[in-house]
């Protein structure tokens, strides 16, 4: 994989690898996002929020308990 200079990947792989498939289609998680615009979680969630007619309808969408717990599983965190 393309790495920069300090080693780190480059944004296209580092989007790749954060894509995960839920309920059939490909997201990615808002912590993931978070990292890639280089905010806070609850910072970029709170702008969603604040800015919801900017967004399509299925921009996001929150997790069942059970989604979560799944994803906590694969992570190995649950």
């Amino acid at each position: 994989m393309p790495k920069d200079r300090t080693g780190a990947l480059a944004p296209t792989e580092r989007i790749a690898q954060s894509i995960i498939v839920l309920r059939g289609q490909r997201v990615l998680l808002d912590s993931d996002l978070a990292v890639l615009y280089e905010v806070e979680t609850r910072r970029l969630n709170e702008q969603v929020r604040r800015n919801k007619d900017r967004f399509p309808a299925d921009f996001i969408f929150e997790l069942t308990d059970e989604e979560f717990e799944i994803l906590m599983s694969q992570f190995g965190e649950g």
